[in-house]
């Protein structure tokens, strides 16, 4: 799965697709996939993540409450 993080613009692999929707972790591992080389996994903020579309995370991927507020 590939996302975007935002403040780069660069597009990062998903390393660990169930860290990503656990909503109880901050962050999952992945790593940035741009140029020839591809780096070495890092960790990153789902905060610091959204959709290649533009659009953010999930709630159910972020809150573990969000079955409990509505919006």
């Amino acid at each position: 799965m590939f996302l975007r993080h935002v403040s780069s613009g660069d597009v990062v692999e998903v390393m660990d697709i169930e860290a990503l929707f656990d909503p109880f972790r901050n962050e999952f591992k992945g790593r940035f996939h741009a140029g020839e080389e591809l780096p070495e996994p890092s960790t990153f903020r789902k905060s610091d993540i959204i959709f290649l579309s533009g659009e953010r995370l999930p709630r159910c991927w972020v809150d573990p409450h969000y079955k409990e507020r509505k919006i």
